[in-house]
């Protein structure tokens, strides 16, 4: 096996290759990944010693999917998501058990990278899908296990998105959609180049009303991507902004759903607004024949603004000393509401009307930076084909994170009206500044001409500074450090047969919302309240994959084995009558294995894909979880956790089935299908009631051609209209839906009924 000749500067749809423009139209399509955080420049695949999945702005547009996320979760192998929000740009994606959510509160288990630029946010780890427009996506590669070289977070894998450029995607093309549910879009695109000059430009506006009540969202992304290619390499400027406003109203006691209908909401408004402007500068030179330079550098500033209509724990005091004042917990141990600005709170809301719910907000305003140098050596090693790659980054943020609740009252459609009165120990001010530094190597080196092996390894060092903007108890500094470790071996059986083994290791420090929110004696509510920081350690996951992979002419398949164990995994546990009430803790050891197994094909006209995972999520050390609204809770509010114990919302068996058939040069039709089986409820760690039943999904798709430059496309989702369910945890219900007479702690965040959508595509 021969390693990549130097290639000059562009990269092409997945998979990626770094060829210039002359070579184009001279070099077969080679299948080529970089895995690295930088891409450039790139194995052959069956080089690597993992099964990276990957995904191509083509297959994004075929697929039709309204998200990146939903495109991920019904073509990827082991990528499931939890609707816990009910919109679709607000999804839990996770893959192997993994998480990546733009939700405070979930443990956050996979990294995301954008032209080498880690997308986490700094604050919370999280991962918010709504900040690029979709349209932008040149390839996504969907890195498995703990690979080091990607640095914080990357217990379970890694996504590293690549965007469009004018060289690779030339020609201008505008989208129109609409849909049921009041969904309406517009995109422009046009990419092109000038010599050694590129440009490629998108806007996205969509607006939808949702499925479900007082549930619209509003998109507006832009994005730039201007770039200059010289003989040994290539630059670009990348611009992106977007101001978006999302409703996801999240879960629902499952009686009102099944009383009243499935697009009823527990408490609303539930909304997110999230602005970003990004500016990096990327590129990579070859410096001689065998030497290459790869870099990037990037500033970022990001505002997520939430507005949360809350249930509320606040009652009437009953002893007889604070008799008409509001109280936290009334009876023996209740305390006294006090208000900002001094005084305490009165039984009774200036409208007469007594505190019903609770308007909870916060804005959190993060300023990044950040830089990455990657040199790759692609000098022989004592007569072989080796890569050498070494690189270091730097990833700097400073937030400022305010939030408040203000006492409210439900109106008759369960939203909230302000009284304008904020709690004052619920108010938080705090400034975090988080720095990660990393330094990385990764070899790979043909030992013979079938067997390669692949050493890597990563340092990871990460400072956190809290300083409490309205006291003094969520001041803290913390360090945390690691070297994580890699090695694989990949044995090529014959042209058409691979095997690999691979072992690593990765870490997660503890970021600053999990640093203020770790305290079983007075739980916070996510993302509006913290508290002073108990330490927390790190979280280390270990993995080992095993399996073989093949292909033969048309028909790819694989199938392999994986383990990886996390030590001092870190969970958010419920420690209060609210779904979002309590606090992060260290849980010792957590297990997620499986097999997956993966086949495509093409016969003539028709092209098919299949691939099933088993999944055995579980925990691997007991211990004691509050969760006052399990039913099966002891008196209190506690549930015993034993080895073996399933993790919630994690399904154990996911198949998923895809077609695609080219009818006639102008008719193109699709389907795909998703069967996941049951899960855990959020809550019930102990796996000591029901779970949400598992669900199957069918879809269907069509496109027509017109000519060249017109086509028009057609997509129904759960075609069958199928009642389902993909996330579940417990809540209080009683003292809301008093009125409708339900008490029910089984919340669910149901699955949007049959939809359907149409649009056009014009090229000019």
């Amino acid at each position: 096996m021969k390693f990549l000749p130097k290639t000059t500067g562009l990269v092409l749809l997945a998979p990626a290759l770094m060829v210039s423009a002359a070579e184009v139209s001279r070099q077969p399509m080679i299948e080529v990944v970089a895995p690295l955080p930088l891409h450039a420049p790139g194995l052959y695949r069956d080089q690597l010693t993992t099964p990276v999945q990957t995904v191509s702005a083509e297959s994004l547009k075929q697929g039709q999917a309204l998200s990146m996320a939903e495109h991920l979760r019904l073509n990827l192998s082991s990528v499931t998501i939890n609707e816990a929000q009910n919109n679709p740009w607000q999804p839990d994606i996770r893959f192997r058990g993994f998480t990546a959510s733009p939700l405070l509160g979930l443990p956050q288990g996979l990294s995301v990278y954008v032209e080498g630029i880690r997308f986490n946010e700094p604050f919370g780890d999280t991962v918010n899908w709504d900040l690029l427009p979709d349209d932008a996506i040149a390839s996504i590669n969907l890195f498995p296990g703990s690979n080091p070289v990607f640095g914080q977070n990357t217990l379970g894998g890694a996504l590293s998105l690549q965007l469009k450029n004018g060289f690779t995607h030339e020609g201008s093309e505008l989208e129109v959609m609409l849909g049921e549910n009041g969904l309406r879009s517009t995109r422009l695109s046009s990419g092109g180049s000038k010599g050694n000059f590129a440009w490629y430009l998108t806007g996205n506006y969509l607006e939808e009303d949702g499925w479900r009540q007082h549930s619209p969202s509003e998109l507006r992304q832009g994005l730039a991507n201007l770039s200059w290619m010289h003989d040994s390499g290539r630059i670009n400027l990348l611009l992106a902004a977007n101001d978006n406003q999302l409703l996801g109203n999240g879960a629902a006691p499952r009686t009102l759903l099944e009383r009243f209908g499935r697009d009823q909401v527990f408490t609303h408004p539930d909304q997110t607004e999230t602005r970003m402007n990004l500016l990096a500068l990327n590129g990579d030179t070859w410096l001689d024949d065998e030497l290459q330079l790869a870099g990037n550098i990037y500033y970022r500033r990001n505002r997520i603004d939430t507005f949360n209509g809350d249930d509320t724990e606040y009652e009437a005091c009953e002893q007889a000393a604070n008799l008409g004042l509001l109280c936290e917990e009334p009876g023996a141990d209740e305390e006294v509401v006090e208000l900002i600005g001094g005084g305490n709170a009165s039984a009774t809301l200036p409208s007469g009307e007594e505190p019903s719910a609770t308007n909870n907000t916060s804005a959190t305003d993060t300023t990044g930076l950040g830089t990455a140098l990657q040199l790759t050596f692609t000098r022989d090693l004592f007569g072989r084909p080796n890569q050498l790659s070494g690189g270091v980054s730097v990833d700097y943020a400073r937030t400022d994170f305010k939030s408040d609740t203000e006492l409210a009252e439900l109106t008759e459609d369960r939203g909230t009206q302000g009284s304008g009165l904020l709690v004052d120990e619920s108010r938080v001010r705090l400034r975090s500044q988080v720095e990660h530094y990393g330094l990385y190597v990764s070899d790979t080196i043909d030992l013979s001409d079938r067997l390669s092996a692949t050493l890597a390894g990563r340092y990871n060092y990460t400072s956190i500074q809290m300083r409490d903007g309205y006291g003094t108890e969520l001041d803290g500094d913390h360090r945390f450090s690691r070297f994580n470790p890699a090695a694989g071996l990949r044995y090529r059986i014959n042209p058409e047969l691979n095997l690999y083994a691979n072992y690593s290791e990765a870490s997660r420090a503890p970021p600053p919302v999990e640093l203020s929110c770790a305290d079983p004696d007075a739980p916070c509510k996510l993302p509006n309240a913290f508290l002073s920081d108990p330490p927390l350690a790190q979280v280390v996951a270990k993995t080992w994959e095993l399996g073989l992979r093949g292909q033969h002419s048309a028909t790819e398949w694989r199938a392999g084995v994986f383990r990886s164990v996390n030590h001092d995994d870190i969970l958010f546990i419920n420690g209060g009558n609210l779904s979002s009430e309590g606090y992060f803790d260290n849980v010792g050891k957590t297990r997620r294995q499986g097999v997956e197994l993966a086949l495509s094909t093409s016969i003539d006209q028709l092209r098919l894909a299949a691939s099933y995972t088993w999944l055995d999520a579980t925990f691997q050390t007991p211990f004691i979880a509050n969760s006052p609204n399990n039913p099966a809770a002891n008196a209190d509010g506690q549930i015993p956790v034993e080895k073996g114990d399933r993790l919630p919302g994690l399904p154990e068996h996911m198949i998923k089935l895809s077609a695609d058939w080219s009818a006639t040069q102008a008719l193109s039709l699709g389907a795909d299908l998703v069967w996941e089986s049951d899960r855990v409820f959020r809550g019930d760690e102990a796996n000591l009631n029901e779970t949400v039943d598992g669900y199957t999904l069918v879809n269907l798709r069509g496109l027509y051609r017109v000519n060249p430059d017109l086509e028009f496309f057609l997509r129904v989702d759960n075609v069958f209209d199928r009642e389902y369910e993909t996330f579940g945890l417990y809540g209080e219900s009683d003292e809301v839906l008093e009125d409708e007479g339900i008490d029910d702690p089984y919340f669910v965040g149901p699955g949007k009924p049959r939809t359907g959508r149409i649009g056009m595509r014009l090229r000019f």
